[in-house]
């Protein structure tokens, strides 16, 4: 009868090699052990009691974990949140990265031109303040494009993500400063991540001007202008039923419903828009440049 050895190779008995492939195995555990932690404090998060009732009403919606673990988000990293507005996502990530990482949050300018924007500013920084058990380590900076560009010290950021915010700087003619301002603040190798209310392939800027949705094509143009390289693209917060041909363009969906009660159950049943879930890198190469 023939028999099969089950006695390692020769030179797997290496005390060097095998020392190796311990490490490389323990590595591999501590790896998804930690993605593992991070999933459970995200979905921990979401819901957390610090959450309103309404805004817990839009995860549904956002698919926030599903969102930041695609965008690459973990535990340590340093991470950028452009205009985070009224802190939807703040709520998520300021006590994610609390005590393990660093978050910055590049707010609205006090010295804007724009009369909602300072309020709104100083809304989150006194929420900021009177919640220090949530958002004890944030750091608040400002962008204003071209004034006010530094979101965070230069070449540290690892993640740097915007949520429905890229129509605005079209409206105001500052796209290409603030893709400028993302690439600068991200480290060689960092993320940018970006979700935006999605205009029909084709749409022109008459239409990315005026109704609040912008072609995925003219994000990843924005992008490679600055220098990024594309990652790639996720289907996460894709709505098929949104016809993007609202009367008062993507505010007329929830959560603004602009129209109020004119046609209101139509659009709730639509729910909020389709979006792109677009991922970017700084390249690495980029460090040589720098």
């Amino acid at each position: 009868m023939r028999t099969t050895s089950t006695t390692a190779p020769s030179f797997l008995q290496t005390p060097a090699l095998q020392a190796s492939i311990c490490a490389m195995l323990l590595g591999m555990a501590g790896s998804v052990n930690a993605q593992n932690d991070d999933t459970a404090r995200l979905q921990a998060l979401i819901s957390a009691e610090h959450r309103s009732a309404a805004n817990i009403a839009r995860n549904a919606a956002r698919h926030p974990v599903e969102t930041l673990q695609f965008f690459g988000l973990a535990s340590g990293q340093t991470v950028v949140e452009i205009l985070p507005g009224g802190g939807w996502y703040s709520e998520i990530l300021a006590p994610f990265l609390k005590g393990n990482g660093t978050y910055y949050a590049a707010h609205f300018s006090p010295n804007s031109h724009l009369s909602y924007q300072p309020p709104m500013l100083r809304d989150f920084e006194a929420r900021v303040a009177g919640n220090p058990d949530v958002y004890g380590e944030t750091i608040i900076t400002t962008m204003y494009p071209p004034s006010e560009t530094t979101i965070a010290p230069p070449g540290t950021a690892d993640l740097a993500m915007s949520f429905r915010n890229v129509h605005n700087w079209i409206m105001a003619g500052t796209q290409e400063v603030h893709f400028a301002a993302f690439y600068t603040a991200l480290k060689p190798g960092g993320i940018l991540g970006i979700v935006e209310h999605r205009a029909p392939a084709g749409s022109g800027m008459d239409v990315m001007e005026t109704t609040g949705y912008v072609t995925q094509d003219y994000v990843i143009e924005l992008a490679t202008q600055a220098g990024f390289e594309l990652v790639g693209t996720a289907e996460i917060n894709a709505n098929p039923l949104d016809t993007k041909d609202h009367p008062e363009g993507v505010w007329t969906l929830p959560p603004t419903l602009r129209l109020g009660d004119v046609d209101k159950e139509k659009y709730l049943a639509i729910g909020e828009s389709d979006r792109m879930t677009v991922k970017f890198r700084k390249p690495l190469e980029a460090a040589a440049r720098q």
